[in-house]
């Protein structure tokens, strides 16, 4: 790095006035001399005129470091070497006292020649300035220290007392060389600065591009359809499922199976849920799952904005600095083509900047382990090619180590474990609870509000208050409404229909339609894109068959041409639709004012949603009865909203038909995960079947019977897709050992109805705590007061934490009295909080969410009868002051937390009476140093250490631990 790229991160106006304030200023009437001057009489540090100390010569040298480094692009070294190179541009910079030489000499040397002087100076006083320095670190400090210099010898040129007669012409040539210079750096700027210049620009257009959020149903008003993305987005939360570890605070006798547990432990929870948007700040690499319209895709926007802005102090702290790449593979595989290197990345995604960048930068970008890869749909990938792209991932991944990557499927797209072997943690997106559900529903009537007319306000104040009634007390609606896009329908179709809502999937699809095809240009008073009007059947019709021709071909997206096609081959029996033009006015006027179809590059061509495709092309399939082509496809996953949909459009025959077909389809595969599925998908569609023969619908019942009790979570996550029938075949309590039990109450749970609240109300006197804990963790799926009276209330609460998500949650365990152990995951004021521990006094208490970030330190003097406190996820550095404030509770012996917070820990602070440890460590860790826990704490006799990973986190100093002090090193892969 030389002055001039040094000088793109912190040019002339900046640098300048810090190297002033290393000089002396002139006294009255200072002026012109006939003799040089001494360095050592200008320097601040030196002589009887010093106004510097060193501790302020460091504060200098450490703005111009922090200055450099705070511009965008790469860092020129690693952040913890930022000490030691303000440290050494401190020394050779202090040796400007010590050269013996005077003005005009130093003039003379020139700027680089200067540098070197100072260099030498400042190692012949003991080790060389960069002794201590990586070569990038080392490499900066020559560049700093050059920069600095030439601006030093524009300051002597430019004092009164300077000898003008003898170097007038150096000094001109010094300011000339300067201005073009700083000329330069702007007229033609380092790779470095065309990197940084494009960086700046990519970040405005990507959080212009993917900083709005559609509304569904809001654009039937004069009310803008498209919101910013910060008032629109609802913080969803994902679920991680931990198979194998017992659940926190598991006790001795009571863990589960194959556990053996310390009185007292803590660990973090068998399932543990959190924001979706703090997904990557715990893993590097995640394969999240989510059904369709769970927000998958609007996550992938949150995070790629939120990396362009993120502050490195704040809850996305760990995004701040990294450059997103979005790439929706249904766009990069429209054509079969081969999926894009790096290079590639931006024109593959359709980015109107992928001419610009400077070429390497997204090699560049990702070698320095700064890109943020965000692969949105791996489903919408055809099934034979997905093979291909995991490959390409893996590909990328082994050539870039270090960055972030999410990858977004839908649940049963690939198989368990499919990223494994690539170091991914497989999470899923939760479903939306009463409270997320709560809340969309109260953004959504804000921004219809927000253009209505005024005598439309007091109806949409009326129709908020009306659904959320509907939602809470009818089962059929809160079913349906578990994910934003089907909340979006809701509310708009609740307002569409003034206070009706359809019941079931199917009907409220058909409205959705009626709604978006027949009303919405006619609520809007516009005319159909030619003039003429189309009617909502023959439109109907027209998007089955464009629908269809996807599913078949396995694509989400296709080429404009191949869409008019389709259209053109049906015009001929439509006379209607032909009326208003050849297959291209017909299709523009579907894309222009149907509102499902979108074009989301020049060309292409794709439905709004996944899930309108699937209704369209399961009616298409139904009419043209392929049934062959439906079961012979039971087990494709890309299918599975199709079948569902075919059985709810189909009549009662057709429907005994498939459903028989899909069983004899099961049956004919092996023994295994994709027989089961067949069995399991012919079960959820029994819902649908409002009508169907009793001996058909016994033996899909039979077929699912078979499967219960399911062997493990994710079969018993599986098993709950039937819906609330499969609650009448579950066992009860009693009739199998704890691992059946907890296997029934997690499927039980998974339930989307509050018809599983009586279903889970006779396992809470259960003994097995592995069972009670799936309990108590699942209070956030249902309704809040009716599962604490039926469910909570009756748990058993030794060993046991109560997990809580929000404030009417901790506010309804308050009323049962409370509890001893509480975990706190959600987003609940501090205020709540303190209310609850000051008048309960829980024994144990886990913050599990960084929202509480800073709260738990202001609540920890009212906590002296606590005896365990575990601090998961903090936002926040805990601090030394925060370490005081442990110190000061009697109690503590047991502790869990992170295990980079012990870096803050002062080396005075103990903690006497602590005796359960409990540290994790995120992937990938440095190791951590236990060497000084015999002083710190000295009582303590159990050391766990739970990696966020499947790798082991090394350990230093083990051997200064005494042999009473047990060290666990768990381990996840």
């Amino acid at each position: 790095m030389d002055p001039s790229v040094l000088g793109v991160r912190l040019a002339s106006s900046a640098i300048a006035p810090l190297i002033r304030q290393l000089f002396v200023r002139e006294g009255p009437g200072a002026g012109l001399v006939d003799r040089p001057v001494r360095l050592s009489s200008y320097f601040s540090l030196r002589g009887e005129r010093r106004t510097l100390t060193p501790t302020q010569v460091r504060g200098l040298a450490l703005r111009l470091v922090r200055g450099a480094v705070a511009s965008p692009g790469e860092r020129p070294f690693p952040a913890d070497e930022e000490n030691a190179v303000v440290d050494a541009l401190t020394r050779t910079l202090c040796a400007l006292g010590n050269l013996d030489m005077d003005d005009v000499q130093a003039v003379r040397l020139g700027h680089r020649e200067l540098a070197r002087t100072l260099y030498a100076r400042a190692a012949a006083d003991g080790p060389a300035p960069d002794h201590e320095l990586s070569a990038d670190a080392s490499v900066f400090l020559t560049s700093a220290v050059e920069w600095a210099s030439l601006h030093i010898l524009q300051f002597f040129t430019q004092r009164s007392t300077f000898v003008a007669r003898t170097l007038v012409d150096q000094s001109r040539a010094q300011s000339e060389m300067i201005a073009k210079l700083d000329e330069l750096i702007t007229r033609a700027p380092r790779p470095d600065a065309r990197r940084a210049s494009f960086e700046r620009r990519y970040r405005a257009q990507l959080a212009a591009k993917h900083g709005k959020l559609t509304i569904y149903g809001i654009d039937l008003t004069s009310t803008p359809g498209v919101w910013p993305l910060d008032v629109a987005y609802l913080s969803l939360m994902y679920t991680e499922e931990a198979d194998e570890h017992p659940t926190r605070g598991t006790r001795p006798g009571t863990g589960g199976p194959g556990t053996e547990e310390s009185p007292g432990r803590f660990v973090p929870a068998h399932t543990t849920t959190h924001l979706a948007d703090q997904v990557l700040a715990i893993h590097p690499r995640v394969l999240l799952r989510g059904v369709a319209g769970s927000g998958k895709t609007t996550l992938v926007q949150w995070l790629a904005v939120s990396a362009t802005r993120a502050a490195p102090d704040g809850p996305l702290g760990h995004l701040h600095g990294l450059i997103p790449f979005v790439l929706p593979l249904r766009t990069l595989t429209r054509h079969g083509e081969r999926l894009p290197g790096p290079e590639r990345f931006l024109e593959a995604a359709g980015s109107p900047l992928a001419g610009a960048q400077p070429d390497g930068w997204a090699d560049h970008v990702l070698t320095a382990g700064r890109g943020l890869i965000l692969v949105d749909g791996i489903d919408e990938v055809p099934a034979p090619e997905r093979d291909r792209a995991r490959s390409w991932l893996a590909d990328l991944i082994a050539t870039y180590p270090g960055n972030r990557w999410l990858v977004t499927s839908r649940p049963s797209a690939v198989r368990e474990r499919w990223l494994a072997d690539d170091g991914f943690a497989e999470l899923t997106l939760s479903p939306m609870n009463a409270t997320d559900v709560a809340s969309f529903i109260h953004r959504w009537h804000s921004a219809a509000r927000s253009g209505a007319a005024e005598p439309h306000l007091a109806l949409l104040d009326g129709y908020e208050r009306q659904l959320l009634t509907a939602v809470r007390t009818k089962p059929d609606l809160g079913r349906l409404a578990t994910n934003p896009l089907m909340c979006g329908l809701i509310c708009a179709l609740h307002r569409d229909r003034h206070g009706y809502l359809p019941h079931g999937r199917r009907e409220l699809y058909e409205a959705a339609l009626a709604m978006l095809l027949s009303r919405r240009d006619r609520e809007r008073d516009i005319p159909g894109g030619t003039g003429a009007e189309l009617r909502q059947e023959p439109q109907t019709q027209l998007l089955q068959r464009l629908a269809y021709w996807l599913i078949r071909n396995g694509r989400t997206e296709m080429d404009r041409d191949r869409a008019e096609a389709v259209i053109g081959e049906a015009l001929p029996a439509m006379p209607e639709a032909a009326a208003i033009g050849d297959a291209r006015t017909v299709f523009a006027h579907l894309l222009l004012r149907s509102g499902l179809l979108l074009e989301p590059s020049p060309g292409a061509v794709t439905f709004v949603h996944r899930t309108f495709q699937d209704y369209l092309g399961a009616r298409a399939a139904v009419e043209a009865w392929d049934i062959g082509l439906l079961t012979g496809h039971a087990a494709d996953d890309q299918w599975e909203d199709v079948i569902r949909m075919a059985i709810a459009h189909a009549r009662p025959r057709e429907r005994a038909e498939l459903l028989d077909g899909m069983l004899s389809a099961g049956d004919a595969l092996p023994e295994g995960r994709e027989r089961n599925r067949v069995h399991l998908m012919a079960g959820a569609c029994l819902e649908h079947a409002t009508e169907l023969d009793p001996a058909v619908r016994a033996r899909v019942a039979e077929r699912v019977n078979a499967l219960i009790p399911p062997p493990n979570p994710g079969a018993a996550r599986e098993l709950a897709t039937v819906g609330p029938l499969v609650l009448d075949l579950l066992p009860g309590p009693g009739e199998y050992g704890e691992h059946e039990s907890r296997m029934t109450v997690i499927t039980a749970t998974r339930v989307q109805s509050d018809a599983a609240i009586p279903f889970l109300a006779r396992y809470a006197d259960t003994p097995y705590l592995s069972v009670r804990s799936q309990l108590a963790w699942s209070w956030f799926r249902f309704d809040t007061a009716r599962y604490a009276e039926e469910v909570i209330a009756e748990l058993d609460p030794e060993g046991l934490f109560i997990s809580v998500s929000n404030e009417a949650e901790l506010r309804a365990l308050g009323e049962l009295g409370g509890r001893p152990l509480v975990q706190l995951w959600g987003t609940i004021e501090p205020s709540v909080i303190k209310e609850y521990v000051s008048r309960y006094r829980p024994k144990e208490l886990t913050f599990d969410r960084p929202a509480h970030a800073r709260s738990p330190w202001k609540l920890l003097q009212s906590l002296d009868e606590l005896e365990g406190l575990a601090l998961w996820l903090l936002g926040s550095p805990v601090s030394s002051d925060d370490w005081r404030e442990l110190e000061k509770i009697p109690c503590l012996t047991e502790l869990g937390v992170d295990a980079r917070q012990l870096l803050t820990m002062a080396e005075t602070l103990t903690l006497p009476e602590l005796t359960d440890l409990v540290l994790t460590a995120a992937q990938p860790t440095e190791p951590i140093d236990v060497s000084a826990f015999p002083d710190r704490f000295p009582r303590l006799s159990l050391l766990t250490i739970h990696p966020m990973g499947p790798a082991d986190v090394p350990l230093l100093g083990l051997d200064r631990l005494p042999e009473s002090l047990e060290v666990i090193q768990e381990s996840r892969s």
